[in-house]
């Protein structure tokens, strides 16, 4: 079965591990935003376009892949913090456009601190965030985050061992959705 995954979290919440995982086991092909925001800072000297414009420009490119590889008959993950409603929206649209299930996965790690150390201990690249700017933006962040409407969704808690819920996560993507 097809499917559109689109992953959501606050940075170092394990978005990327979880997808890169998921890839593996179903041959799903990922759209990293990070990997595209930074090829486009690093190609323009991280000083000829500010971080939203490159932000902007990124994710038009990471939508025209995956409008592309949904083309092809590849099940895709969008592998980005999910932060606005209108990526939902799109990310909906494109999946009823191409006839494939449309999934949506939280990874769910409320543990600042957590956080932190994963932030510090990665190998960073020049897009992505070094640490949280504010307790209150965080909290904000991992409460808030936005959803689609009619459309199961599923939660994982990041903070245990990606062991624990993998197999609820294909279960998951392998469950044919009734919307």
């Amino acid at each position: 079965m097809m499917f559109f995954l689109q992953m959501s979290g606050f940075p170092g919440a394990g978005k990327s591990t979880l997808a890169k995982q998921i890839a593996k086991l179903t041959g799903a092909v990922i759209v990293d935003h990070d990997v595209v925001k930074s090829a486009l800072l690093n190609s323009l000297n991280d000083n000829s376009i500010d971080h939203q414009m490159a932000g902007k420009v990124s994710y038009d490119i990471d939508w025209s892949l995956v409008d592309f590889y949904l083309s092809q008959e590849q099940s895709v993950i969008l592998d980005s913090p999910c932060f606005y409603t209108e990526m939902v929206e799109k990310g909906v649209r494109l999946s009823e456009k191409h006839k494939v299930e449309y999934k949506y996965i939280e990874c769910y790690l409320n543990d600042s601190k957590e956080i932190k150390f994963r932030l510090a201990n990665r190998e960073r690249m020049v897009s992505q965030i070094e640490n949280i700017a504010s307790e209150e933006a965080f909290n904000e962040w991992v409460n808030n985050s936005k959803k689609p409407v009619g459309h199961e969704c599923l939660r994982v808690d990041s903070s245990m061992p990606i062991e624990n819920y993998i197999d609820d996560v294909l279960n998951y993507l392998m469950t044919k959705s009734n919307s």
